[in-house]
């Protein structure tokens, strides 16, 4: 991915992006492709900041070890989180 393919994902979508756990985990259920994958990070991005997380919260959440990523995974991904909160408007 992309920081093209998230602005344009953030600016041309065809549903909205998540606001709570349940609508993120319901994005499992449609095609894997790129606009789904910045749909997912913008909405626990959105949950994130709805529950007063700062972007540092966030980012030292995703870089936590687990059984599911790698180091190198965990850090793409951090980077992606990063791009997406920067690019994502705030919403009150």
């Amino acid at each position: 991915m992309n920081h093209q393919c998230i602005a344009v994902s953030n600016q041309a979508t065809d549903s909205p992006i998540p606001t709570t756990a349940q609508e993120i985990f319901s994005l499992r259920d449609g095609p894997a492709d790129p606009e789904i994958l910045v749909k997912a990070i913008a909405g626990v991005v959105n949950v994130a900041r709805h529950q007063g997380q700062t972007l540092e919260d966030l980012t030292a959440e995703v870089l936590s070890e687990d059984n599911l990523l790698d180091l190198h995974q965990r850090t793409r991904l951090k980077d992606w989180v990063v791009t997406v909160w920067e690019a994502l408007p705030e919403v009150s």
